[in-house]
């Protein structure tokens, strides 16, 4: 089944998208089209849609992150997005994939139809996925954890855990097994 086409009529119907920050004077020329209960300001361009908003994430019924340029100290921010960035969501497909950061010691999820989905990344579902986000984020985030595993580097450790984590559908139980 080919993918969805989103445009200005379907893009806010369970969808996930990745947004692009841009600068505020983006928005000088361009005609606000909808503004949201919740004060999100949309204008619509042929190739997309420009986003006005202090709140990113979830977003009523779809999950739209932000990666910020970090010039943008406020908490109010503009994000820009092609139709073509927009998939769809639901909470039953198999359809996200995590993404770690080891420099930034961040990790995200993402869609399986953006281009980054290698054939080594586990699908599961926006469940699945935020379970095992909390776990990787702990992982990277404190130390408690490693105290009576076997690595002499945290660094290697945490990093080969969160593969396997990532890249199979074993349990942090059953690698920290391996590491004990």
């Amino acid at each position: 089944m080919p993918p969805k086409i989103y445009n200005k009529t379907n893009f806010h119907k369970h969808t996930f998208c990745i947004f692009q920050e841009v600068e505020l004077d983006v928005l000088k020329d361009l005609k606000l089209h909808y503004k949201s209960k919740s004060g999100s300001s949309y204008y619509f361009v042929e190739g997309g849609v420009y986003r006005y908003s202090n709140h990113w994430g979830r977003a009523a019924n779809c999950k739209w992150r932000l990666i910020s340029n970090n010039t943008n100290k406020d908490r109010t921010k503009i994000g820009y997005a092609n139709w073509s960035d927009f998939y769809q969501d639901n909470d039953f497909e198999k359809l996200y994939f995590i993404e770690v950061d080891y420099i930034s010691q961040s990790a995200h999820f993402n869609h399986y139809q953006n281009e980054k989905c290698s054939n080594d990344k586990i699908l599961r579902t926006s469940t699945e996925t935020s379970k095992l986000l909390k776990q990787i984020r702990i992982l990277l985030e404190e130390t408690s954890w490693a105290k009576h595993l076997k690595e002499e580097s945290i660094a290697v450790l945490r990093q080969e855990i969160i593969e396997q984590l990532i890249t199979t559908n074993k349990s942090f139980q059953e690698i920290k097994r391996d590491y004990l």
